[in-house]
């Protein structure tokens, strides 16, 4: 299946003239050979790799953190702090990852752990569709009340944090109070009315 896709689609592609066939590839640009080339590749056996599935919500949870919550040096791998200077563990890639040791000034080693350290404000986990940070209460009580799970009363589809926002003062007059006096659920708006005057409202 995913051969017959892959194959599909590069024959759509290359009909469409949307392919690029630079350097060594250049060859491959004239019909004989790109058509000779996907022959080619339906008579081979391809192999798809999958891992076995995960023993469970833990299993999962603990992979992704070794991902997402590492750091540059754990504390196994520091052997000794001694005359400034800090001596760790480090595997060299170039030679098959084979363990060694290096000795580096404490200042040396600082500026190195640091330069993994993310810059401030750079988020590094970010939710994006349903659990986006701006708007997931809403959106996944919009799901709910969709899937019927639950019953959404009156007040809690937007959020406490959302609604707060909602009733302020009148951007206007500053003297009326802005709030919530119905809530949508599909494409619709949430409609708002001020108590002192009729004025628009941006609840982005």
């Amino acid at each position: 299946m995913f051969r017959g896709k892959l194959l599909s689609f590069l024959k759509q592609s290359y009909r469409r003239s949307e392919l690029c066939f630079p350097g060594k590839l250049t060859a491959l640009s004239t019909p004989c050979a790109f058509y000779s080339l996907l022959g080619s590749l339906r008579r081979r056996e391809w192999v798809v790799y999958s891992k076995p599935p995960f023993g469970g919500p833990e299993h999962v949870l603990k992979y992704l953190a070794r991902y997402t919550h590492r750091v540059a040096i754990s504390n196994g791998r520091l052997i000794s702090l001694e005359n400034g200077q800090v001596r760790f563990r480090w595997r060299d890639s170039r030679h098959n990852n084979r363990s060694s040791t290096m000795r580096l000034e404490a200042t040396e080693f600082i500026r190195r752990f640091l330069l993994h350290v993310l810059p401030a404000g750079f988020v590094k986990l970010r939710h994006f569709g349903l659990l986006a940070n701006r708007n997931h209460r809403r959106a996944l009580d919009l799901c709910r009340a969709h899937l019927g799970s639950a019953t959404i009363a009156p007040g809690v589809l937007l959020g406490q944090q959302q609604q707060s926002a909602l009733n302020r003062p009148c951007p206007q007059c500053r003297s009326g109070t802005l709030h919530v006096i119905a809530h949508s659920f599909a494409s619709q708006r949430v409609r708002t009315t001020p108590l002192a005057c009729a004025a628009k409202i941006d609840s982005s």
